[in-house]
């Protein structure tokens, strides 16, 4: 299979055989589930390196020693849940390994939700985004547990036990925050009223996605929407605030296209690798 760079600096497949998919788009081939799979991992690879490298933000800035340490922890499991994802994508695109997919790629080449990648604002936009961003992983884990791909099904195992982690974490700093003093409750509505217009984009399936669905590889994110609704939902009354009604709503980042913020983010994360190609610690 050949490849070549786009103009935006996607790698673009140039010689794949139509006979790959069949007529109603599943894959009924072991190099077509393959090459979806790894598109698969990539973007939930992404989507934890990218709020990884966004929590790591915090580090030495968190309201609390305690905190500092928790967000850190947090980051750390990210850390493992992205290095596990973009090494079996790495694996089955047979090209690479996590490292050249943290660090090589430019950033329309990145797969990653927006609401991973916004910036931290306050702690209670940070909050918010965390209390968004856990239940989805969770419940996206729970389901992933019965995935058709035996890598898939063995790493949520783990992750899923750590995601719970880091709902409860949100979860408590969301009703601390709702139901303290004044300014923490509007600092906390605005934070859920600033990540809100993003939720969308968590349950919208793309082709790759919808392909793997019908493979019994991936899980239909329409179908956590309901338990998604209800946990988060509970969490709000219990902190006294509003369900948010957006007026617009921004997506695009499973296609490449992300928020003004992400050039910078990506420019530090691929830092230390970009002025050391090459080098090993």
């Amino acid at each position: 299979m050949a490849t070549e760079a786009t103009a935006a600096g996607d790698t673009a497949v140039v010689d794949a055989p139509v006979a790959d998919v069949a007529v109603e788009g599943i894959p009924h081939d072991t190099a077509a589930l393959e090459r979806d799979t790894a598109r698969y991992a990539l973007a939930l690879g992404d989507d934890a390196l990218i709020l990884c490298q966004r929590l790591s933000g915090w580090v030495t800035r968190a309201p609390s020693i305690e905190e500092d340490l928790a967000l850190s922890n947090i980051a750390l499991d990210l850390l493992g849940h992205a290095r596990t994802l973009l090494s079996y994508s790495a694996e089955l695109t047979g090209g690479g390994d996590e490292d050249s997919l943290a660090f090589t790629r430019t950033e329309r080449q990145f797969r990653n939700v927006l609401l991973a990648e916004i910036p931290n604002g306050d702690y209670a936009v940070t909050i918010a985004r965390q209390l968004c961003l856990a239940h989805h992983t969770r419940l996206l884990y729970t389901a992933l547990a019965g995935s058709a791909d035996p890598v898939l099904a063995a790493f949520v195992t783990k992750a899923v036990q750590e995601s719970a982690y880091h709902c409860t974490h949100a979860e408590q700093w969301a009703v601390r925050l709702g139901t303290g003093t004044e300014e923490s409750h509007r600092r906390m509505q605005a934070g859920l009223d600033r990540v809100w217009p993003y939720i969308a984009e968590l349950f919208a399936a793309d082709e790759v996605t919808a392909r793997l669905v019908a493979a019994g590889v991936a899980v239909d994110p329409a179908s956590l929407r309901a338990d998604w609704d209800a946990a988060v939902g509970a969490v709000l009354t219990r902190a006294g605030l509003t369900l948010p009604k957006p007026n617009w709503h921004s997506q695009g980042g499973r296609q490449g296209l992300h928020t003004e913020g992400f050039g910078p983010l990506i420019a530090e994360l691929q830092a230390v690798h970009r002025q050391y190609p090459g080098g090993t610690w």
